[in-house]
């Protein structure tokens, strides 16, 4: 007989997963609502509830995150990232092992997410160099940069929970590298199984001669307003263009919403004058810099507003927002759209994979997997993320990074590690130090480093772990273990792990790989005892499952942001990746086993 506190835990646990599975709420407030209706309903006192918010794993993330942001914000993410475009030549499995090994090793210290952005681009380009289609590409990238968290502790959420439930039952926890030998296999079986079999599973289904136009880093749209004035007036169009040539391309001509594009070399320019133009990110945030030239909707949204006697916004900045599927505003024309009302923000500019624009951007209307890059408040462009109808939002690139400060980012990060790995310091305790050092060193600014902050993940991961406290707490998380242990108790070591790995593997399909850890992790970790297995083996080989399976485009954020470009089907994921999930499993069933063997 369940008593009131399990049975109000049970139905907190099952609503929590309806709202998950189904985002009818945020991750975030789903977590923090679980967390109040436990201190409610008497499961939890308040101290134990709100532990997980100072615990080690949300400590780590924070510190993550801010080293992660300084990596980006000095410019070594950039600089690996050109490195990474030379030595990937034009041969595609060459260039394929390139790609992987490069977002494997920078997603072991940063987010996987963050990487698979940073490669989508140098991807097309490979592809474009080697005329094959981007497709080819883009999967085994997203692949690598999920594995290659498994490379360290710090890598995933997930890994920082369960090293959190190991340490809550008694057992020393997990060092920075103690996964690592089974990443190393991991890494190195994708790596094989991509460049050898895999690659002739992927599709193909983006025409080899557009992959330059779907990918390249200088296909920004935006539009550039002559001002009253300015010393470009009274010039002639191809003197304009010339003139320009190294910082943008002029694509279309617009006086008084009427496009000029007969005999127009000769023509001059007048104030109001409009240019349709292609720019890389630099151009874009430069126009403002140049004399008589203005960003044509930052113009007039300024003008609009000059009679309030008020400045709209405080610190503005550019950021970019991908389009999802299914989004209110697929099919809509961006002049259609209030986007000032609706969403705080004005649009400056577009970045879309497929073909040539003319026109007014007014005109366009906008497709999934479209970025907008769009002008406002850093506060209100911080919460654009959260809104179902964009994918994510993405920091413009052109910010001015600290270039002579990444040697120091570099350095710290390194101390940090280091300081972990030889246990000088706790993980959480080196990485929160690092995160203070690159801001002491300027690496990057106090507002720029809590901008960085993932508040969504920090709150989700806090409430999660009141969720597991809760299921100790009660006696369900042993009540659990006392039914399934004696079913696994006739299997062998390495297929128990097995099972294990695809218990991860399938629940975090509809939950995030932290939620699945905190849910299970505690269930298998009191289940090592009958089944003479040391908790460290099966912790882990639930976690990699949760973060390395890789079967559908839901498994993981970075498989959604490849989705669109390489014009992938939901079927394709399973293809591809059933075959390698499954050798993931046994190999990390065997490397567990060898790491933390059975009694």
């Amino acid at each position: 007989m369940l008593s009131p506190p399990q049975i109000i835990c049970l139905i907190v646990i099952a609503l929590a997963l309806l709202l998950l599975v189904t985002e009818w709420m945020r991750s975030d407030l789903v977590a923090m609502a679980a967390v109040v209706v436990l201190i409610g309903g008497g499961v939890l006192t308040p101290e134990q509830a709100l532990k997980g918010f100072g615990s080690e794993p949300v400590v780590a993330v924070i510190g993550a995150f801010v080293l992660s942001a300084a990596v980006v914000n000095t410019g070594l993410a950039e600089r690996l990232a050109s490195w990474v475009m030379r030595v990937a030549g034009t041969h595609l499995a060459w260039g394929m092992i390139v790609l992987m090994l490069a977002a494997a090793l920078l997603s072991a210290l940063t987010h996987h997410l963050l990487i698979t952005a940073l490669m989508v681009p140098i991807a097309g380009t490979v592809a474009t160099r080697g005329g094959f289609s981007v497709s080819r590409l883009l999967m085994p990238v997203s692949l690598a940069a999920s594995i290659g968290t498994t490379l360290t502790l710090i890598g995933a959420p997930a890994f920082l929970v369960a090293d959190h439930v190991l340490q809550e039952a008694g057992r020393e926890g997990l060092g920075i590298f103690s996964l690592t030998p089974i990443g190393v296999a991991l890494v190195v079986c994708s790596l094989v199984y991509m460049a050898l079999p895999g690659r002739w599973l992927l599709p193909e289904r983006v025409a080899a001669g557009s992959s330059g136009e779907r990918f390249a880093l200088e296909d920004y749209y935006t539009e550039i307003l002559i001002r009253d004035g300015a010393p470009q007036v009274g010039q002639t169009f191809a003197a304009i263009a010339e003139r320009y040539a190294s910082r943008f391309e002029i694509v279309d001509w617009l006086r008084g919403g009427d496009p000029i594009r007969h005999g127009r070399d000769e023509r001059r320019l007048e104030a109001g004058d409009v240019l349709l133009v292609r720019s890389t990110p630099e151009g874009i945030a430069g126009i403002a810099d140049e004399k008589g030239l203005a960003l044509h909707a930052v113009a007039k949204y300024g003008e609009a507003h000059e009679t309030q006697g008020a400045e709209a916004f405080g610190d503005e900045r550019l950021a970019q927002l991908v389009i999802a599927p299914r989004s209110y505003l697929s099919g809509r024309a961006v002049g259609e759209v209030d986007f000032r009302e609706r969403y705080g923000v004005i649009v400056v500019g577009l970045w879309r994979r497929d073909g040539w624009m003319r026109g007014e951007l007014a005109g366009v209307h906008l497709q999934p997997g479209d970025t907008l890059v769009v002008w406002g408040e850093p506060a209100q462009l911080d919460r654009l993320g959260a809104q179902r109808e964009f994918l994510m939002a993405l920091p413009f690139p052109a910010r001015r990074l600290r270039r002579s400060r990444a040697w120091w980012a570099l350095g710290i990060l390194g101390g940090s590690v280091i300081a972990a790995a030889t246990e000088l310091l706790s993980v959480h305790v080196a990485f929160l130090t690092g995160a203070i050092g690159v801001v002491v060193a300027r690496c990057l600014s106090a507002e720029e480093a809590y901008a960085a902050l993932e508040l969504r993940v920090i709150a989700f991961i806090a409430g999660a772990l009141a969720l597991g406290a809760a299921l100790e707490q009660t006696g369900l998380t042993a009540l659990a273990a006392a039914e399934f242990a004696p079913m696994l108790q006739d299997f062998s070591p390495f297929w128990i792990l097995i099972l294990v790995f695809s218990a991860g593997a399938i629940v975090t399909q509809v939950l995030s790989d932290a939620a699945t850890v905190v849910l299970l992790a505690p269930i298998v970790a009191r289940m090592a005892e009958p089944l003479g297995l040391a908790p460290e083996a099966l912790v882990a080989s639930l976690a990699i499952g949760a973060v390395a399976a890789f079967l559908t485009p839901l498994g993981h954020h970075g498989n959604l942001l490849v989705y669109l470009p390489g014009g992938y089907r939901f079927g394709d994921f399973f293809r591809v990746g059933a075959p390698l999930t499954v050798l993931f499993a046994a190999i990390t069933a065997f490397v567990a086993l060898a790491l933390w063997p059975a009694r």
